[in-house]
């Protein structure tokens, strides 16, 4: 089991993943969400410069908003400053797109974009089309070294739905995914990997890195997942992603018009939310902007009270006493996970990834 440290992308904040890197934390992600954070590459370069060990990529890159050839050009450039140590998370912008009010990319878009991607970092001539027009593209200059191709930049695909899931099949080094998976479903989507990758006519890696994007507390004597022993404290550390969840199913709500992949056990908290945005003062056609306030940075204090054991045992998060943390890897790993990547709020970051390591890396 690999563990990933992930963090709200503020520029000066690059520290953290030096800070992570002497933790112990094996993988750097650092997010790409244009109007919540700071630019990702120019955070990874400070970042990439200032450490040694730790593997560092973008967790993860938005294919909608910068062209194929411009992603493929970030990443070998980030790969020049810690040559052997970056990786390229990719998706389709979920959230990214979702906070200007706009859909993400299309499942075969983004089939193609990994396409393109993924021949320009394997220093192919590929077919690029942009605005209607299709031409051959290639990095040029190579022998001046502007980019780097090598050692090969691993392609991590956020999936979570069956184009996506073939085309990591099809493309990727390794797969993130949105959140803990039951067990069940973990499988249903390594073996649509599987078969995206024989459809394709391709092997895949071995190992296949498969990641999780998810979160951690440490409980101490005294806090438990329970209404008396959820104290202020352990809120602060998970309720930024635990309102992430939220946000996602308001997201899905909006565009199905169902909300019937919300668990019952969380039912009355949902409806409560669902309230208390429809009371927004935001007018329902900027309403997105307000749903994404604080999104995995802060937890808003309105939206403090549906923070309960039942939403974060539903978000998925690792939370727990040490040994109870240990035996959740435990169960992790043996379904099928090689990574837990965990983003904290900005203002805990570092407590939460001291506590994590402090209670797992020794003992793991």
């Amino acid at each position: 089991m690999k563990f990933g440290a992930m963090v709200a992308t503020r520029i000066d904040d690059w520290s953290l993943l030096k800070f992570a890197e002497d933790l112990g934390f094996d993988h750097g992600w650092v997010p790409d969400s244009q109007m919540i954070w700071s630019d990702c590459y120019a955070t990874l370069a400070l970042a990439a410069v200032h450490t040694s060990r730790i593997r560092l990529g973008t967790g993860v890159a938005i294919a909608p908003t910068r062209l194929a050839p411009v992603t493929a050009h970030s990443i070998a450039s980030i790969a020049k400053l810690a040559p052997g140590r970056v990786f390229l998370g990719i998706g389709s912008g979920h959230t990214a797109m979702r906070v200007m009010g706009m859909d993400p990319m299309s499942g075969p878009d983004f089939r193609e974009y990994l396409r393109v991607v993924r021949g320009l970092l394997d220093g192919e001539e590929v077919a690029f089309t942009h605005a209607g027009e299709t031409r051959a593209i290639r990095f040029l200059h190579r022998d001046l070294d502007f980019v780097a191709l090598e050692p090969r930049i691993p392609l991590y695909v956020a999936a979570n739905g069956p184009i996506a899931l073939a085309a990591a099949g099809a493309f990727g080094h390794g797969r993130i995914s949105a959140g803990n998976e039951p067990a069940a479903t973990l499988e249903r989507s390594l073996s649509a990997v599987a078969a995206g990758a024989r459809e394709a006519g391709r092997t895949l890696p071995d190992p296949f890195h498969t990641a999780a994007l998810t979160y951690s507390c440490v409980l101490r004597p005294g806090e438990a997942l329970t209404p008396g022993g959820l104290t202020e404290r352990v809120i602060d550390q998970v309720g930024a992603m635990v309102m992430a969840s939220l946000h996602y199913w308001w997201e899905l709500f909006q565009k199905s018009g169902s909300d019937d992949f919300v668990p019952d056990s969380c039912r009355d908290e949902w409806d409560q939310y669902l309230a208390w945005v429809d009371g927004m003062e935001t007018p329902p056609e900027r309403r997105y902007q307000q749903v994404h306030e604080g999104h995995c940075t802060y937890l808003v204090d309105e939206e403090r009270r549906f923070v309960t054991p039942a939403t974060i045992r539903a978000s998925g998060g690792i939370v727990g006493h040490p040994d109870e943390i240990l035996d959740q890897l435990h169960d992790l790993e043996a379904q099928g996970l090689r990574e837990v990547t965990l983003l904290p709020p900005m203002d805990g970051a570092r407590a939460c990834f001291r506590a994590f390591a402090d209670a797992v890396f020794d003992r793991y």
